[in-house]
């Protein structure tokens, strides 16, 4: 949901591009403010940090990566770009932190675009993080697991546009 606007932000363009703003909002079916704050801060991000702040919650996180792996997979590139653009706000454990950066990388690789800036500054856990704790299964993981989550030593063998 979102704020009450108790504030106003006045930016100066020409008459041009005026027109051309009260054009698109119009197309769009919505007021200028709307669709230019639709526009800066896209709901597509405030999706993400929603649903990522259910992953931080310990009693719901498996319910809650599926429910963000089938929202995000769902997504076309500029709007998966959109909701990503920013690093999750919810505090989240290094595993699943080095998890949700992984599968964001390789999502964003498989719809040709880059990892966002904040993936690369996630620390890479000192010890190796597996997908499970069968032995047999662990040496699968080991030879399975994208690229991007080896790089940081997280092993599964599937990542949020795919289902096990």
């Amino acid at each position: 949901m979102m704020a009450a606007k108790t504030g106003q932000l006045q930016i100066r363009v020409s008459a041009e591009q005026k027109r051309a703003l009260k054009r698109r909002a119009r197309e769009a079916g919505m007021d200028i403010s709307s669709w230019v704050l639709g526009q800066v801060l896209p709901a597509e991000a405030d999706r993400f940090q929603a649903l990522v702040a259910r992953v931080a919650d310990r009693a719901r996180r498996r319910y809650a990566l599926a429910e963000l792996a089938d929202w995000l997979r769902g997504l076309p590139a500029g709007a998966f770009a959109r909701a990503v653009e920013s690093a999750p706000k919810a505090t989240l454990d290094g595993e699943w932190l080095n998890y949700l950066a992984g599968a964001i990388e390789v999502a964003a690789a498989a719809r040709g675009l880059p990892a966002p800036r904040w993936v690369p500054e996630v620390a890479t856990p000192d010890a190796p993080l597996f997908g499970s704790g069968l032995a047999a299964v662990r040496l699968h993981l080991l030879s399975r697991a994208p690229v991007a989550f080896r790089r940081r030593n997280v092993f599964v063998d599937a990542s949020i546009d795919q289902r096990v």
